[in-house]
């Protein structure tokens, strides 16, 4: 809901049954940066939260919200401003009768199970969950946007993505072998792009 804030935690997550005390419960018991997840199983019939839920994680320090499922209040959710992903904006919140017992601290996003020791990254192109082996998973994403970064420099300074992969040397040898990809041709060359 907020374009160009990304951020990142530590996953705090539940499944919404009807009744926010799931959701206090879950923001009160989170770690100071951890992202609230909730499970609304996808519904598009209600909205699960709104300006108070997230004002309440904002001020508990949580990072941001994630929402399998609508909210709600979105002038207010846009003035509080923190980071939100949802499956977009209804008027209404739930209306059934939650039964009573204690947070289900797991959820699902559109069937990927989130647990409190899985990590959450989300940018403007979407929300990754992540799990054991998140540090080499950070240390190959630097180092990708470490040489497309240096790729793009190169470009603006005058030299094209063509030219920097000899994309010409690539176009021959693929005529001459059709199974050739660029992806190996990279890989041979020691070449560098996301493919």
């Amino acid at each position: 809901m907020l374009p160009g804030r990304p951020f990142q935690g530590p996953a705090a997550p539940v499944t919404h049954l009807g009744s926010v005390d799931v959701l206090l419960e879950t923001i009160d018991d989170a770690p100071l940066g951890a992202v609230l997840v909730v499970d609304n199983g996808g519904r598009t019939d209600e909205a699960c939260v709104g300006d108070l839920m997230l004002l309440e994680a904002r001020e508990a320090g949580l990072a941001g919200a994630v929402i399998w499922g609508l909210h709600r209040d979105t002038a207010q959710l846009r003035e509080i401003g923190l980071p939100l992903f949802s499956l977009g904006a209804h008027p209404f919140g739930p209306r059934r009768v939650p039964p009573a017992g204690a947070a289900m601290r797991s959820a699902f996003l559109d069937g990927t199970p989130v647990s409190p020791s899985d990590w959450i990254v989300a940018d403007d192109d979407g929300v990754l969950v992540l799990g054991d082996g998140r540090e080499e998973l950070f240390a190959e994403a630097g180092r990708i946007q470490a040489t497309e970064g240096a790729q793009s420099d190169r470009m603006r300074a005058g030299t094209s993505l063509r030219a920097q992969l000899d994309f010409a040397r690539y176009r021959r040898l693929q005529a001459q072998d059709p199974a050739l990809t660029l992806r190996r041709y990279l890989a041979e060359s020691g070449g560098a792009i996301e493919t």
